[in-house]
């Protein structure tokens, strides 16, 4: 997995795990503090127990027919179908995952964490929350209006995280409650790790902290009500979500994804097909912001040879190209500016906010539609000025097109950088700047004239038919 994510370009500055011995002290520290407190409680209650496996049914272990919507393959913990969050003992005709049997109620002791003590808080606190988007606010505070209820924090499960409370022998954290504070022992981690303990409080106790979370519409309630409360109840000084940015669903040609059916897309497969700039692209083109999208071959095959080739690969191998051929392979210096050309400069410029904005806002899929909308606003640039009629009539005339394009292909590489990363350092590369990253107010900055730019390669190639169905029957199988 780590090979895969740096593969991809993906890099994390403390890549872990909610087992490891950090985040095990401090969730047992947290749910103890919270006890303390007076925000747990112990009570006995009715659990599902499966007779012929002889142990009770955790959440997941236990299958049935939602009380909400009716799906008859809701889970013990949470229905896919509706999203609502549910006790084993809500399912209707339940039955054991594991054997298919029916169980049983037996009574045993848990400890449930006080939720309804924090509704006014959090009420207070999502109502306030201007970055925090509008579905996953109406989503929590409708939930919020049906009436918290006390959960359980505690299983009886044979592995998990031991619960730290009086008399809680044998009885584990349930790992929804402890999995949300991974983002906080992460962070205490990476201090220990850096030799600075205290590091994480610049993180987690300043109020000018912007945290962003990335989950599917599913986790909301454990992001926007579980964890702020969790936050609170521990020590009000902790920062909470500042936005939570939660995605519909993608399925994989109308199917949802299933590793165990190998339904979908294996990224190391994916990798010796195309290189990851393309994936990330169309991941982040295609990503389910607002309404449920599906991964198809076909519209990726599109996406490809339209956006990345046709439009965005197009033009930058047109700009370096005719610069290299026609001026020496030296930024040209401009002549005289007509109103084309200083629109252009313009359009740059506003594309640079509205991308800014988007990324601000947590609309990638927007943001990315700028990046390539500006690149297509360059081809029709160049396509208005015809430079290679131009440079036959006013080499000086085409020259100051071929500097103001220039100009996009250097913006154009720094707005790319989060998107396609290999792609952008590659235009760094052919500009002569190296292959380094750049600073986002680099993009604003001219290029200067006689800059000296590299050989120019082509950035993107178009995905053929007869190459893309032997891709598809490779991962069929």
């Amino acid at each position: 997995m780590v090979d895969i994510f740096q593969r991809f370009s993906i890099s994390f500055d403390n890549y872990s795990r909610t087992h490891s011995e950090t985040h095990i002290r401090i969730c047992q520290q947290i749910f103890k503090t919270l006890y303390d407190k007076g925000y747990i409680f112990d009570e006995l209650v009715d659990q599902l127990y499966c007779e012929n496996c002889e142990r009770f049914l955790p959440d997941r272990f236990v299958i049935g027919s939602c009380p909400v919507c009716g799906y008859d393959r809701a889970r013990g913990d949470q229905c896919e179908a509706c999203g609502k969050v549910l006790d084993p003992t809500d399912l209707l005709l339940p039955r054991c995952s594991i054997c298919g049997g029916v169980p049983v109620v037996k009574s045993s002791r848990h400890w449930f964490f006080d939720l309804p003590q924090f509704s006014g808080k959090i009420r207070e606190w999502l109502v306030g929350n201007q970055a925090m988007p509008e579905k996953v606010k109406r989503f929590s505070l409708s939930w919020l209006a049906e009436g918290l209820r006390p959960r359980a924090v505690t299983r009886d499960n044979r592995w998990g995280i031991p619960a730290p409370f009086p008399g809680a022998n044998g009885k584990t954290i349930y790992v929804w409650f402890e999995a949300v504070l991974g983002y906080l022992t992460a962070t205490v981690e990476l201090a220990e790790k850096r030799g600075s303990p205290h590091l994480w409080e610049d993180f987690w106790l300043n109020p000018n902290t912007k945290s962003v979370y990335f989950i599917g519409k599913d986790n909301i309630p454990f992001h926007t009500i579980i964890l702020p409360s969790l936050l609170m109840g521990y020590d009000e000084r902790l920062v909470l979500p500042w936005s939570v940015s939660a995605t519909e669903y993608l399925t994989f040609e109308g199917q949802k994804f299933s590793k165990s059916l190998g339904v979908g897309v294996w990224l190391d497969q994916a990798l010796e097909f195309l290189e990851p700039d393309y994936w990330r692209y169309y991941l982040v083109k295609n990503r389910p912001e607002l309404s449920d999208s599906s991964f198809s071959f076909h519209s990726f095959q599109n996406t490809v040879n339209s956006d990345l080739n046709d439009s965005l690969g197009n033009f930058i191998h047109r700009v370096l190209s005719f610069i290299s051929r026609h001026y020496g392979g030296r930024i040209p210096s401009p002549g005289e500016w007509r109103d084309e050309d200083r629109e252009i400069l313009d359009v740059m410029a506003g594309t640079l906010g509205e991308v800014a904005r988007y990324l601000e806002e947590i609309r990638l899929r927007q943001a990315l539609e700028s990046v390539i909308q500006l690149a297509r606003e360059g081809n029709g640039y160049l396509n208005r000025r015809e430079p290679w009629k131009l440079v036959k009539e006013s080499k000086e005339d085409a020259a100051t097109v071929f500097y103001a394009a220039a100009q996009l292909v250097k913006c154009l590489g720094v707005l790319l950088q989060p998107f396609t990363p290999y792609s952008a350092s590659r235009i760094f590369e052919m500009l002569g700047l190296g292959r380094a990253s750049l600073d986002w107010g680099e993009a604003s900055k001219e290029l200067p004239a006689g800059s000296r730019i590299a050989e120019p390669q082509p950035l993107f190639r178009k995905i053929l038919d007869e190459e893309l169905e032997v891709f598809r029957v490779r991962m069929a199988h």
